[in-house]
């Protein structure tokens, strides 16, 4: 990797590139007011990262781990109405009473069961205590009669009945006479996996600071230089934090988003900081004063790195529009790190730069394993040879390329997808054991079936009769109730199959359109998986339309071309494929679930996918505006189509694949959790980043654009004189007009003399 500071060392470097020794930049506004005051800029942005510290503090104890569902949908209106008015109806809190040899129905166990049951009711935040010992009913009771159940519900919000949870817990948890009592149920479910990620997060992050600290050394050299970019992630990390501290006085936020701010926040501080100290190095090497190569930095890699940090907010911002809390806390972390990992780049990067001077290279660890002589002269001249190979069998390349991406992502279009429960934890937690020993061995999937809210005054004929026609549909096992209070009343329906399988989740649709002379609405875990479905599908299109427009936008006032933005967001999305199957092919069907330790659902969890695409789409964006940056650079210094695409490669075919094997190590670190979506979330993300910098940047990205050619860079004629005046790119030069764009076979050298 050492090839991404190298590049400027040979041929490919360009004599008066940039600023140059002669300083004929002058130093714009922006520039003046970065480094005027480096010393006093890095002493405020130190207050400012230990006020991060103390307001972010605690920030994971205050995080949801709910948020899939659509909280305008029916379900979402039944769930509550039932907590208000039938409790029981909503147990959160199961408790297993596993008799051992004995039957439940022995007395001695059925007298401690009862004991049991009669504390619990005792408890505080607790209400709707019911058991199989007080009510009999069958699907409360194993098989096998050897175990059953205690239900409950757990009052309050999440923290809150988090917390009685804890007081609860070690008092019932283990053996009680003739019982062995173990804790599950939804909230159990919910709170042993908010404490899971928040462990695991702790060790991924000891994972990936060291790793990626060693990395970074390889690709500088200089442990100087490495560390910056790692002094500007955490900043980002503890910045984010703080942010989504202070959103949780407002909105529920999901402690899902935590490894989001971990991932991108060292992965996009790195890519950025990469980006912007390599070419400070550039410049230093012509010979640039340090504040001259500070300004020409910021007026080259500086603007790239703002268009990065807007189109990888865009694509994220678009999960705003999906009404789940889960994605929108997606999208509160991922802008707000992108944000500040950008700030942090471009503001406190270069007051430190201009500090260090040539004292970055300092500390040049790799000398200590080099043997012999200096390192090469050109080491990116390799993804010169690559390119220009590329381009020679652009046709080849290009069909081989799509083709492969198409077959790998094949296994999506077989994609089923579910809810989210305790096959996410791992194999061993306590509430996986009790929701796995009520999936085999009880009937019916107690706690899985859908509930039915009655609203309306009605007479115990009308509430029979339509008991009647629901207990008639084809994938109802048993109806209970109703259970009436006052004008309203609910039933429990047990669906024939899971609680959430295709019977279910039609037997929700029939259940909705069963008539009643009163007013219906159905909840449950399936009807929460329908409606959750329902949201997804009706805001998908205005999310993607959000995505492509504004990136085609951004991309247009890069490059200044209709074609390259076009090419830009489908081959964006075409790098996906590989992740989407993979997903499917390990997560839903199993493979490899005994290497990588999870238990596979046989679905994958509705949110998912959405929130995948729109990270990974956005990391994808960003290399893209890293290579299209350089290639459109050198195409407006030399008009070759050709060479500019082989230049744009060789100067930053090092810096993205480094960036990306960097970015990829933060996501497989996030991937080591025990929770099979976190798990899911790191190791999809970290296989499409590879993908698309070997694959897409380096092969299907030179071979398209060497099959459109010059067209390439074609506009009609409004739309070029928008750009001229509004679009930006990097390569402006304040004293340096442009070379005409007519010349393809000019001197390289002269290019920029």
């Amino acid at each position: 990797m050492s090839e991404v500071d190298d590049a400027s060392d040979g041929p490919g470097a360009r004599s008066g590139e940039g600023s140059g020794a002669g300083g004929r930049a002058r130093p714009g506004g922006w520039t003046r007011f970065v480094t005027a005051r480096p010393r006093l800029s890095l002493l405020v942005a130190l207050l400012l990262t230990a006020l991060a510290v103390v307001a972010g503090s605690g920030v994971a104890d205050r995080l949801g781990s709910g948020g899939w569902e659509d909280p305008t949908a029916q379900s979402t209106y039944a769930t509550k109405a039932l907590e208000r008015e039938f409790p029981a109806s909503q147990p959160n809190l199961l408790l297993l009473l596993d008799a051992g040899a004995a039957s439940v129905d022995d007395p001695s166990v059925a007298a401690e069961a009862k004991r049991l049951t009669a504390r619990l009711a005792t408890e505080r935040g607790v209400t709707g205590v019911g058991s199989y010992w007080q009510s009999g009913s069958p699907a409360l009771k194993a098989r096998d009669g050897h175990e059953a159940l205690i239900a409950a519900h757990i009052t309050g919000d999440e923290k809150t009945a988090a917390d009685t949870l804890d007081r609860l817990a070690p008092s019932f948890r283990g053996r009680s006479g003739p019982v062995e009592v173990e804790v599950g149920g939804p909230i159990a479910v919910r709170h042993e996996m908010q404490t899971t990620i928040r462990e695991d997060l702790t060790r991924a992050e000891m994972i990936a600071l060291p790793v990626t600290l060693l990395l970074l050394v390889m690709v500088f050299g200089s442990a100087v230089a490495a560390l910056l970019p790692l002094g500007v992630g955490i900043i980002a990390i503890l910045g984010t934090n703080a942010v989504l501290r202070g959103l949780t006085e407002v909105t529920d936020v999901s402690v899902f988003a935590m490894n989001l701010t971990t991932a991108l926040g060292l992965g996009l501080a790195i890519d950025y900081a990469l980006f912007i100290v390599r070419r400070f190095r550039e410049e230093l090497a012509t010979g640039a004063p340090p504040r001259t190569a500070v300004g020409t930095t910021l007026r080259t890699a500086g603007r790239t790195v703002l268009f990065s940090a807007l189109t990888v907010a865009v694509s994220l911002a678009a999960m705003l529009l999906f009404p789940q809390y889960f994605l929108r806390s997606f999208a509160y972390a991922g802008i707000a790190v992108v944000l500040l990992a950008a700030a942090a780049a471009l503001i406190l990067l270069p007051a430190a730069l201009v500090l260090l001077g040539d004292r970055v290279n300092s500390l040049d660890l790799r000398r200590l394993f080099r043997r012999g002589g200096p390192r090469p002269a050109d080491g990116g001249a390799a993804w010169g040879r690559m390119a220009s190979l590329v381009m020679r069998r652009a046709p080849l390349f290009a069909v081989a390329t799509t083709v492969g991406l198409i077959v790998l992502g094949l296994p999506f279009l077989g994609v089923k997808f579910g809810t989210a429960d305790d096959r996410q934890l791992p194999s061993g937690a306590e509430s996986h054991i009790v929701q796995q020993h009520i999936r085999d061995g009880f009937p019916g999937s107690p706690g899985g079936g859908l509930e039915v809210l009655a609203e309306g005054a009605a007479t115990p004929t009308q509430y029979a009769r339509y008991r009647e026609r629901i207990a008639a549909l084809p994938e109802v096992l048993r109806v209970d109730g109703p259970l009436v209070k006052g004008d309203a009343a609910y039933f429990t329906v047990l669906p024939k199959g899971e609680a959430v399988d295709e019977g279910a989740q039609r037997l929700v649709g029939e259940l909705r359109a069963t008539a009643a002379p009163f007013d219906t609405s159905v909840t449950g875990t399936a009807a929460v998986l329908v409606d959750s479905k329902h949201a997804i599908a009706d805001r998908l299109p205005w999310a993607a339309a959000f995505i492509a427009i504004v990136t085609l936008l951004l991309v247009f006032l890069l490059t200044g071309s209709v074609l390259i933005p076009v090419q830009a967001v489908l081959l964006n999305a075409l790098s996906l494929t590989a992740m989407f199957g993979a997903v499917v092919w390990v997560f839903q069907d199993g493979h490899l679930s005994g290497l990588l330790d999870f238990t596979s659902s046989g679905s994958i969890e509705t949110t998912l996918p959405v929130l995948m695409f729109c990270v990974a789409f956005g990391l994808s964006m960003d290399y893209g505006v890293f290579l299209l940056s350089r290639i459109k650079e050198e195409y407006d210094h030399t008009g070759d189509h050709r060479e500019a695409v082989r230049f744009g490669l060789q100067r930053t075919g090092g810096l993205i694949t480094a960036a990306a094997v960097i970015l990829a190590v933060v996501m497989v670190a996030i991937g080591t959790s025990r929770v099979a979506n976190t798990k899911m979330l790191g190791l999809g993300i970290a296989l499409a980043v590879l993908m698309d910098a070997m694959v897409v940047r380096s092969l299907l990205v030179p071979a398209v654009m060497r099959l459109t050619g010059r067209a390439t860079w074609w506009a009609p004629g409004p739309l070029r004189r928008f750009h001229d005046r509004f679009g930006l790119s990097e390569g402006e030069a304040p004293d340096a007009a442009p070379a005409p764009a007519t010349e393809p076979g000019r001197d390289k050298a002269g290019a920029r003399g």
